[in-house]
C-alpha cells in the first residue's frame, strides 16, 4: 500500500514521463545526432510514439522497413532519407521497392528481423490494425514478408550444431566486435559467437507472431522452433552453477586472450532480455537481480544498466572502447536497465524496481535530458536525446503506475 501510494505521489516519475513524451514526439530517428530510423530503437518506444504521434505516421515508418527488405529476405538495421545519407557506408542498402530512402546494416549483429517483428506486434496490438500484414509491397504481402525474413535467419544466422543463432562476437548486445577498427560490419576478422540475446531477442519475435497471427499456416512451425530456441539457449547458454548466462559460444574460433575467463563476465543486457523471453523463473529473477546489484557495487558505475561485469581487459577492443567502462564495454545504458526495470515490475518484484530505477530517474531529473550512455561518475555521453532511453524509462514508469493504482484498487 504504502509502495503504491509513493510510486503514484512520486512527482520525478512524472517529470521523467513527461520529458520523455517531448523527446519522442520529435521523430523516429534514434535521438539527437542520428538522423536514421533503426528497428531496433524504435522497438523500444513505439508504444509511446504511438500516444505523442499519429497513428498513421508510425505506420508509414514501419513500412519503410518493408520497402527496404532485400531480395534474400535480409531487413535493414535502418534507414535514412538519400539526401541524409552524408556518411561513408561500403554497402549500403537499396531497394526497388523504395526510391527516397538508402538503408543500412550493422551485420555483426543479428537482432534486426527480431526487433522489426517485435514492433510490429507492438504497433499491432495497441492500434489493433491489423491491416497492416495485408499491405501488398512489391507484390508480396508484408505477412509473407515476415516469414521471409525467418527464412533469411534460419538460413543465414543458423547453427547446426547448437541449433541456435549466431551473429559476431561483440560485447553483449552490443554492435561492435573487437579486432577492428569499425567493428560494425562481418569481416575475416569476425569470430562467429552464440549468445543468449539474439536467441532470446529471437524467442520474443516468435511469440509475438504467434500472438499477432495465431491463424497463420506457419504457427505450427513457429511454436515448435520457438520451443527449440527456449530449450537450447537452457542447455547451452545458462550455467546452472553459477546461475548466469555464459557469455559466448565460439562454434570456430575464439577471440579471446590466452588465459581469459570470459565467463566471469555478467552480461546485463541480455539477461534482462532473456527475462522478457520468460527463459528464467520468479528465483532466477531474483538470483540475477541481486547479482547486477552486486556488480553495481563493484564497479562503482551508477546503475543496473551497467552493461556488463566486469569489464573486457583494456586493448581488447579497439579505439576508445578499448577503455574499461566505456561503451559497451561495461558502459551504463538506461536504454537496456530500464528494460530491467519492466521486467522486475512485470515479474512481481515491483519494491526493487522501484529502488532501482532511482539513479536513473536522478540523472534525467539532474541533466533535464537522455543521455545515449553513462560512463564512471555518471558521466553522460552520447545522444542527449536518445528516444530508447526515453521509450524504456516512459514504459517502466507506466507499469510501475498501474501495479501502484491496481494494488490500490485491490484495497
Amino acid at each position: 500500500m504504502e509502495l503504491a501510494k509513493t510510486i503514484l505521489a512520486d512527482q520525478k516519475l512524472a517529470f521523467v514521463d513527461s520529458l520523455a513524451r517531448q523527446v519522442i514526439k520529435e521523430g523516429f530517428n534514434a535521438g539527437s545526432g542520428y538522423s536514421q530510423i533503426w528497428a531496433r530503437d524504435l522497438n523500444t518506444f513505439i508504444e509511446t510514439a504511438l500516444e505523442e504521434r499519429t497513428e498513421e505516421e508510425v505506420r508509414g515508418a514501419i513500412l519503410v522497413f518493408f520497402k527496404m527488405q532485400q531480395k534474400n529476405g535480409e531487413m535493414v538495421d535502418g534507414y535514412v532519407l538519400k539526401k541524409d545519407f552524408t556518411w561513408h557506408d561500403d554497402t549500403p542498402y537499396y531497394s526497388e521497392n523504395d526510391s527516397e530512402h538508402v538503408g543500412f546494416k550493422n551485420t555483426v549483429e543479428t537482432d534486426q528481423e527480431t526487433s522489426l517483428i517485435q514492433l510490429l506486434g507492438k504497433y499491432i496490438t495497441k492500434t489493433k490494425d491489423y491491416s497492416i500484414l495485408e499491405e501488398n509491397i512489391g507484390g508480396i504481402l508484408v505477412k509473407d514478408r515476415i516469414q521471409l525474413m525467418l527464412d533469411y535467419l534460419n538460413r543465414e544466422r543458423y547453427n547446426k550444431e547448437y541449433k541456435l543463432l549466431w551473429g559476431a562476437m561483440t560485447a553483449d548486445w552490443g554492435d561492435v566486435q573487437p579486432h577492428d577498427d569499425f567493428g560494425c560490419d562481418w569481416n575475416n576478422l569476425s569470430n562467429e559467437a552464440i549468445d543468449v540475446y539474439d536467441n532470446a531477442m529471437y524467442i520474443i519475435a516468435l511469440k509475438t507472431l504467434i500472438d499477432i497471427m495465431p491463424d497463420a499456416k506457419k504457427i505450427n512451425e513457429w511454436k515448435s522452433l520457438k520451443k527449440e530456441i527456449e530449450i537450447n539457449t537452457m542447455k547451452h547458454l545458462w550455467d546452472k552453477k553459477q546461475q548466469k548466462f555464459i557469455p559466448h559460444i565460439y562454434p570456430k574460433d575464439s577471440p579471446l586472450p590466452e588465459g581469459f575467463d570470459e565467463n566471469k563476465i555478467h552480461y546485463h543486457g541480455g539477461t534482462a532480455i532473456a527475462i522478457e523471453s520468460g527463459l528464467l523463473s520468479k528465483e532466477e529473477i531474483k538470483t540475477v537481480n541481486d547479482q547486477m546489484l552486486e556488480n553495481v557495487r563493484l564497479s562503482g558505475m551508477p546503475s543496473i544498466g551497467l552493461t556488463l561485469y566486469p569489464t573486457y581487459p583494456e586493448g581488447f577492443f579497439k579505439g576508445w572502447m578499448s577503455k574499461p567502462y566505456a561503451y559497451q564495454n561495461g558502459g551504463d545504458w538506461t536504454w537496456f536497465g530500464g528494460r530491467m526495470i519492466q521486467q522486475l515490475v512485470l515479474n512481481g518484484y515491483p519494491k526493487e524496481a522501484y529502488e532501482e530505477i532511482q539513479p536513473m530517474i536522478n540523472r534525467v531529473v539532474k541533466n533535464k535530458g537522455f543521455y545515449e550512455w553513462y560512463g564512471k561518475n555518471d558521466v553522460p555521453s552520447g545522444s542527449g536525446k536518445f528516444k530508447g532511453s526515453a521509450g524504456v524509462l516512459s514504459k517502466a514508469i507506466l507499469l510501475m503506475n498501474d501495479w501502484a493504482k491496481e494494488t490500490l484498487d485491490k484495497n
